[in-house]
């Protein structure tokens, strides 16, 4: 018999430009760049979700939300987010845990990650300890650390209810 436990990879990546508000994991960070996107463009809620619904085999976040569809356009990835964790709750499943990382050269993501544990832990009825967090640079290596360009995984642990 099969344990009732899934888990879910996700990632995510965005380019960076100017004239774009910077938001990652539900927080908007002073930047002179954000990254851009049909959406928010907050690679970090993206990767979670694409981790949530992977875990169910349901595909990725541009299936439930195409970029093809204008009532997407400029959307807060928060809302994705809740309704992807609805959909995981009607399939019988809760999240155990995530652990998600970020990678941007700039600016720090580390001093804002409670917030974003805050945010994303209401959403998703878990304790802020069950959303790990981490961010690292890319060693200024290619397009993520040139600041060209941010990328989020994320990985998630769900449970038959």
């Amino acid at each position: 018999m099969k344990p009732n436990i899934r888990i879910g990879y996700g990632v995510d990546v965005h380019q960076l430009a100017e004239g774009y508000p910077l938001w990652i994991g539900g927080t908007q960070l002073e930047a002179p760049f954000g990254a851009v996107g049909h959406s928010d463009a907050d690679v970090l809620l993206h990767a979670i979700c694409d981790a949530l619904l992977g875990a169910l085999a349901l595909r990725d976040i541009g299936f439930h939300f195409s970029d093809q569809d204008q009532q997407y356009k400029g959307i807060d990835s928060k809302i994705l987010l809740q309704r992807v964790y609805d959909l995981i709750k009607e399939k019988g499943y809760g999240i155990v845990n995530l652990d998600a990382t970020v990678i941007l050269e700039t600016p720090k993501v580390n001093p804002h990650i409670p917030q974003m544990q805050e945010i994303i832990a209401d959403i998703l009825d878990l304790e802020q300890q069950d959303v790990s967090i981490k961010a690292t640079t890319h060693e200024k290596v290619d397009s993520f650390g040139e600041k060209r360009a941010i990328k989020a995984y994320a990985v998630a642990l769900l449970y038959q209810k």
